[in-house]
């Protein structure tokens, strides 16, 4: 069971359900979210990730990158 939800795109055009779907889709994402299938789910939480992960080395996501950036500005 795929407990992930897609996220919103901004591109893609708006569609208005009509209100009878739109109340069972309700119902039925609330009794799957209700389900013991998802409490199981939400019991595979590991542990906090390490900290090193949102902190790169360099300071950035691509090191040689953002060098090359910042010489780049300071060039004009």
């Amino acid at each position: 069971m795929d407990l992930s939800f897609n996220r919103f795109d901004r591109d893609a055009e708006l569609t208005v359900l009509p209100p009878d779907l739109a109340v069972l889709m309700v119902g039925a994402t609330a009794r799957q979210a209700a389900s013991r299938t998802a409490a199981v789910q939400a019991g595979f939480v590991r542990a906090a990730p390490d900290p090193a992960l949102f902190a790169p080395l360099d300071g950035a996501f691509n090191g040689p990158m953002a060098r090359y950036l910042a010489r780049w500005g300071k060039n004009e």
